[in-house]
């Protein structure tokens, strides 16, 4: 199947062109493409110096938020190594390219047979981890052909991928290339083996130990706490317009005893004016809290990035967005910390979701009357409340675990 690689490469061609029409009159395609361009000097001057390296490549935010407790297990394994990380969209380059756990931050150039070539000799990588959802092809051969040990974590497989189809032998072939995969869970290891890809383990989801280290590092929001002060907390995290238009009864119909976070998956201002519109005097926006009298508000908008998952320690319930759309965003950053979930219809692609929902500690909603029904029967029912947030403490506590597997492997093969 080799000899379908000018295809691939022809689509990627093509995309790389889609990006630079885009990019005149879209903003995140110009970042995309002119972050490359500014980067590629610095990553070449690598080659000049000595040292070790281990990269690890995220997609986007997301990837990197369950990549990282593996980054800093890397870290503490081998000390002497930089870690290189890269990632594929302006939406995590763009939060994370100052992180303090990397040493290098770079986007990753399109793959391509010279592009991968160029970036690997640059780097000089000693290992590679690409974070669930990443499969290039000239990369992995390239990585295979200089013998460089090359890791999948966190990855989750289905028979509806192209790998598995009949005419998928080419894409089969990314997967081949790993030295290792380190999958969630055991579906996908029996459809790995079943397809003659044996080079698996599985380990979990490292999203979990993430998590529970931002649980028990026990940060404060100080103005979070005043806003909320004796009254009820409910959290809307990563909500999208379709969401806002399912939670706006919700927020209408309960009591003065409760208050909200909102905290939109994409911060633009016009959004945030609508919300402000229809309550206007409830609302405040978390830049321009000052010295205001917070328990005044009803709602405050958390118009910035990096606060969500702390956030959500103060939660009593919590709505995330994405399920009317291209499905949920990361819910595991709320259940750590034990309370009730509610989230749309778009969630089967997310395994920790549909656990949740067969355990009833997680609710999936159709519309803002069902949302407000299955509300109002936990918050009549203290039994029950207890019950579904201490299901969600025990969900996440016991499936930590992966980062070390992952690392113990690492260590026990002698890679380095």
């Amino acid at each position: 199947m080799s000899f379908l690689w000018p295809i691939y490469y022809l689509g990627i061609q093509l995309y790389r062109l889609s990006i630079k029409v885009a990019a005149r009159f879209n903003d995140k395609a110009y970042q995309w493409l002119n972050g490359r361009r500014q980067l590629a000097p610095v990553w070449k001057k690598l080659k000049d110096i000595q040292e070790q390296r281990i990269w690890v490549h995220c997609a986007s935010l997301g990837e990197f938020e369950q990549g990282k407790p593996l980054i800093e297990a890397l870290k503490e394994a081998y000390p002497d190594h930089k870690i290189v990380l890269t990632f594929f969209s302006p939406s995590g380059y763009n939060v994370r390219k100052n992180t303090p756990v990397a040493d290098y931050v770079f986007y990753m150039p399109l793959d391509g047979p010279s592009a991968s070539r160029r970036f690997i000799k640059a780097i000089q990588p000693k290992m590679v981890f690409f974070v669930k959802y990443e499969f290039w092809y000239f990369y992995g051969r390239y990585l295979a052909k200089k013998k460089i040990p090359f890791f999948c974590v966190s990855a989750i497989f289905r028979e509806n991928q192209v790998f598995f189809k009949w005419y998928g032998g080419f894409f089969k072939q990314m997967l081949m290339r790993y030295n290792h995969l380190f999958v969630q869970d055991q579906a996908s290891l029996k459809l790995l083996y079943k397809k003659a890809i044996a080079k698996v383990t599985v380990a979990g989801d490292t999203r979990f130990d993430a998590v529970s280290k931002i649980a028990a590092e026990h940060k404060s929001i100080a103005d979070v706490e005043v806003f909320k002060s004796d009254r009820k907390l409910i959290v809307i995290g990563s909500s999208w317009k379709a969401d806002m238009h399912v939670v706006e009864n919700w927020i209408d119909a309960v009591a003065d005893g409760f208050c909200f976070v909102i905290a939109p998956h994409e911060i633009k201002d016009e959004d945030i004016r609508e919300v402000e519109s229809k309550y206007n005097g409830m609302t405040i926006r978390y830049s321009k809290i000052d010295n205001k009298p917070l328990k005044d508000f009803k709602i405050l908008i958390i118009d910035n990035v990096g606060l969500l998952s702390r956030i959500y320690r103060y939660a009593d319930y919590v709505y995330i967005g994405g399920g009317f759309g291209v499905g949920i965003h990361n819910i595991l950053e709320a259940a750590v910390y034990g309370a009730p979930i509610f989230f749309g219809p778009n969630y089967k692609k997310f395994n920790e979701a549909v656990e949740l929902v067969k355990l009833k500690s997680a609710f999936t909603v159709q519309d803002s009357k069902d949302l407000l029904s299955v509300f109002n029967e936990l918050k009549s029912d203290q039994i029950k409340y207890n019950q579904v947030c201490e299901s969600n403490k025990k969900f996440v506590e016991t499936r930590k675990g992966a980062t070390k597997i992952i690392v113990d492997y690492l260590k026990i093969n002698g890679i380095s």
